[in-house]
């Protein structure tokens, strides 16, 4: 068996991973990165496209965001469309001054590839039946199978950065962890299309037929998505019955303008609430969907990753640094905090938004009066804006 050592291995070499592998490595902490896929796999995954604040400046300080910052839409703002009419949630003045970019999670994960090729530092891919192993003791380590040679990768710390279906949390005892789940009734179809954005924001639409979302990846890409129920087969869609149904739900004024086109891709995918506690098991930490999945109504789910990957960079900069071995129990209760508090918000966005199968007519005025509640306080469209730039991130101190 061959033998390699580094400090912090991770599982996975999704944005999360890579993005914490580049920041350790900036700060001189080796890394070695060990995925199942090849990075073309990788790259083909079509994900989210809406950056929190905190995400942009945590890749500016992981020195990957020039082609962002050249490429990506500023937004300061978006649209919540409901009972026929349009309003706007002005961002950056709910905010003072924060806003958020549009650049696809594909983009996000090329850069980051192409930045830690540079640096040399080490992917493993399409590493087979990796395990880890000693997660309570103070020597770690994961076996795997690479280029048919088995391999022990001994470390200091091991980030779970592998997916909700990943490894990392399957290899924790279950009798460890607690499970909050909530499965939702219905799912999103998306299809990606070279057409022109029908509005220059994002724009959330309720509708009695279902909740739609006009998105973008680009001013000339765009992204839709439209509820079907959970258990919707894609093949049931043609690119006209996505364009017609989107029209419907839809105000009149937008429908008009709407630019259809033939899908790229198209995809259907379920929607959920999940977190496990604790984040952590001895020397390995649960990063990103490893540890929680949000419905995407709220933009969360990469962005959640991403302060999850602050706090674990910023601690083990600590350990490495000044010996502060006392902060890495603090793990899970600092992410924690932040966590919940977007799954809240995600909840709530798609509690307003979607159209539930068993809402009763009580339910469905309550729903109501609340987003109209919302939209027409000042104090209600600053909680959504704040919420949807992204709460700061906590200081570890």
């Amino acid at each position: 068996m061959k033998t390699l050592k580094t400090q912090v291995a991770i599982i996975g070499a999704g944005p999360s991973g890579l993005l914490l592998g580049q920041l350790l490595h900036n700060a001189g902490i080796d890394t070695v990165i060990v995925e199942r896929q090849d990075p073309d796999y990788v790259l083909g995954r079509i994900r989210a496209g809406v950056l929190e604040q905190g995400m942009v400046d945590l890749l500016r300080q992981a020195g990957v965001s020039q082609r962002m910052d050249a490429e990506g839409l500023v937004h300061g703002g978006f649209e919540l469309a409901f009972d026929g009419r349009q309003v706007a949630i002005d961002l950056h003045a709910l905010t003072g001054g924060k806003n958020v970019m549009i650049y696809g999670q594909t983009e996000v994960t090329r850069d980051l590839m192409q930045a830690r090729e540079a640096a040399g530092a080490v992917t493993l891919y399409q590493a087979r039946d990796v395990q880890p192993h000693g997660m309570k003791s103070e020597q770690p380590y994961l076996t795997f199978e690479h280029d048919g040679e088995a391999v022990r990768l001994e470390c200091d710390y091991i980030a779970g950065c592998d997916g909700f279906h990943g490894v990392a949390r399957q290899s924790i005892p279950a009798e460890s962890l607690n499970i909050f789940e909530r499965v939702y009734p219905f799912g999103w179809l998306g299809i990606l299309a070279d057409t022109p954005p029908v509005h220059e924001e994002l724009v959330y639409a309720r509708h009695a037929r279902g909740f739609a979302l006009c998105s973008m990846r680009s001013t000339t890409r765009t992204r839709y998505y439209l509820q079907v129920p959970a258990d919707e087969q894609v093949e049931n869609w043609s690119d006209q019955r996505f364009w017609d149904e989107l029209k419907n739900r839809l105000p009149a004024a937008l429908a008009e303008r709407l630019v259809t086109g033939p899908s790229i891709e198209k995809s259907i995918a379920p929607l959920r609430s999940f977190v496990v506690e604790p984040m952590q098991y001895g020397h390995m930490f649960l990063v990103g969907d490893a540890a929680h999945i949000v419905p995407p109504t709220g933009a969360k789910g990469l962005n959640l990753a991403a302060s999850d990957v602050s706090t674990l960079f910023n601690i083990l900069l600590k350990v490495y640094r000044e010996q502060r071995t006392d902060l890495l129990e603090k793990y899970s209760e600092i992410c924690l905090r932040r966590v919940w508090k977007a799954e809240r918000f995600s909840w709530w966005m798609t509690s307003m938004l979607h159209q539930f199968p068993d809402a009763d007519a009580f339910s469905q005025r309550i729903t109501e009066a609340e987003l109209d509640y919302f939209v027409s306080s000042e104090a209600g469209r600053k909680t959504i804006a704040e919420n949807y730039v992204g709460l700061p991130y906590e200081a570890i101190e």
